[in-house]
């Protein structure tokens, strides 16, 4: 897996990238205790997922299994950090074979045409509430669109199994799948893709 999971039906986008990136929660994270540098995801605990509506009947979840994030973390100041992601479009967990094979078809994410999604982050921001809006640029299927995420550090700390510097994060945000191009049966399935990351971020060697 190489790390981030998620994104939608019609509603298919979800999921770039977010995602996403670690930062400092003012309630919960030290980032003292870990050095500044680059950092990578770890495979065995990251997850992307996105949710839609289906016909006001149910909130479908999806996630992708194959996807890198780098994160270049300032300790110091982390609105001055960068986050890179990268999604293997056909890593998309569904659920279900049939449901795959029609999402990851020419009618929506056309995987075979478009393998990646990607984010770059070009800025971020501090929030009152000690979060951190990590805004940057989403490319689905060749179209490029601002993004921000909403992001929570969850903790930061030398690892206390392979005593490796390790980063928790959480992160939100909103896309509307027809900015790219998969609006499709709106409104009976929400435009509206809600993205939810939750990763750990080990610094690299």
């Amino acid at each position: 897996m190489t790390t981030i999971k998620t994104l939608t039906s019609g509603v298919a986008l979800g999921a770039v990238i977010t995602l996403a990136s670690a930062f400092t929660s003012a309630t919960a994270a030290d980032l003292s205790k870990v050095p500044s540098g680059a950092y990578s995801v770890d495979d065995t605990h990251a997850y992307i997922n996105f949710q839609y509506n289906h016909l006001g009947l149910s909130n479908p979840t999806l996630s992708f299994d194959d996807f890198t994030i780098d994160m270049n973390l300032d300790v110091e100041d982390p609105t001055k950090s960068t986050v890179s992601v990268s999604i293997d479009t056909d890593s998309v967990i569904t659920g279900s074979a049939i449901w795959k094979d029609h999402l990851t078809g020419g009618k929506w994410l056309n995987t075979a045409e478009y393998p990646k999604i990607t984010f770059q982050s070009n800025s971020i921001e501090a929030n009152e509430d000690g979060t951190y809006a990590v805004n940057g640029d989403v490319t689905v299927k060749d179209v490029t669109q601002p993004l921000t995420m909403t992001i929570t550090i969850n903790g930061a700390m030398n690892h206390p199994m392979n005593g490796k510097p390790v980063v928790g994060v959480d992160g939100t945000g909103n896309l509307l799948r027809s900015a790219f191009g998969l609006g499709k049966n709106a409104p009976f399935i929400s435009d509206e893709v809600a993205l939810n990351i939750s990763a750990e971020m080990f610094k690299n060697q």
